[in-house]
């Protein structure tokens, strides 16, 4: 966790007079600690690089490769105590695929200091727009569910990119930045489907996410549509205690969280994650939070006004109060 967002965190502890509590300076300070490992595989073309550059502040990344030889293929980008493995795109060729195969096997065979698994979640990146999934079986057949075993129901989510172009860029109205009745219903019929026929094929009940990452040419510039639902569903599938290391690192740039579908209120639903990760059944105050870190921080405000909002409404205080504090 940066310096900054953990001092915000525990000033407002203190402020509440809540920092004084060992047993919650022992969870908050374990919570800052943890370390977060995001695998991400797809085919070529499908935008998995566009997709972490619109989701995470990727301007502060260090970038690496593997450190071991079997997985020099990989790209390693670290924030602070997360680090995503993105990896080369698939569907290039047969040896190439094996390459990539291998590398992801043992990326995934990786364990830290404690013999726990290093990878904790993985997203399969698709165009939004592709048909045959059979590249998709086979990953997931051969690869990730010899590597998550009976976790990977848990740890898999699969995101369907490009959804403005699903339908060879018709139906998507660019000023509202978001697609049309035709479009949305297609869009919703596509992640159903892709779900059910990797289920047909994998036996595992995926959840798939219909979005664009957005993208900025010489011509044209197209914001992110539904990287908070995104966001969301990589947070359900992310172990509980370290779901605020990705929070801490989300792109900051307000403009791509606007754009969203009206399915799910997905910001309460990150900050019922959120919460759910610090504490159990601890929910009163989140509305009021909610609105402080829109109003102070953006998105990234937005999940630790939730939190702060929700100690607040434990304990009573002032929201007032919390402007001073944060600043």
């Amino acid at each position: 966790m940066s310096e900054q967002f953990k001092s915000n965190l525990e000033s407002i502890l203190d402020y509440l007079g809540v920092g004084s509590d060992e047993q919650t300076k022992e969870k908050i300070g374990s919570l800052l600690n943890e370390k977060v490992n995001l695998l991400l595989v797809g085919a070529t073309g499908s935008g998995k690089s566009s997709t972490i550059n619109a989701m995470f502040n990727m301007e502060v990344a260090k970038v690496g490769v593997g450190a071991d030889p079997e997985t020099s293929c990989i790209e390693q980008y670290e924030l602070g105590e997360l680090t995503i493995w993105d990896t080369p795109g698939m569907g290039d060729g047969v040896e190439r695929d094996i390459e990539i195969a291998t590398a992801i096997k043992s990326k995934l065979d990786e364990t830290d200091e404690d013999g726990r698994q290093i990878i904790d979640m993985v997203l399969i990146v698709l165009d939004a727009s592709t048909k045959d999934l059979s590249n998709v079986y086979t990953l997931i057949n051969e690869v990730l569910l010899p590597g998550l075993s009976d976790e990977a129901e848990k740890r898999i989510v699969i995101g369907l990119n490009q959804s403005d172009m699903a339908m060879k860029g018709r139906h998507w109205d660019s000023e509202k930045n978001e697609p049309d009745q035709t479009l949305k219903d297609f869009l919703d019929s596509k992640a159903i489907s892709v779900s059910q026929r990797i289920q047909e094929n994998t036996g595992l009940s995926l959840k798939a996410v219909c979005y664009c990452a957005g993208y900025t040419d010489e011509d044209e510039k197209r914001n992110p549509y539904n990287l908070t639902k995104l966001l969301h569903f990589i947070l359900r599938h992310t172990p509980e205690e370290k779901r605020l290391v990705l929070v801490e690192n989300l792109n900051e740039d307000k403009e791509n969280w606007e754009h969203n579908d009206d399915d799910e209120d997905h910001r309460s639903g990150i900050l019922d994650d959120l919460l759910f990760s610090i504490w159990d059944g601890f929910d009163s105050g989140v509305d009021t939070g909610c609105e402080i870190g829109k109003e102070l921080l953006g998105l990234p405000g937005l999940a630790l006004g939730g939190v702060l909002g929700a100690v607040i409404g434990t304990v009573g205080g002032a929201v007032a109060g919390i402007r001073d504090c944060i600043f």
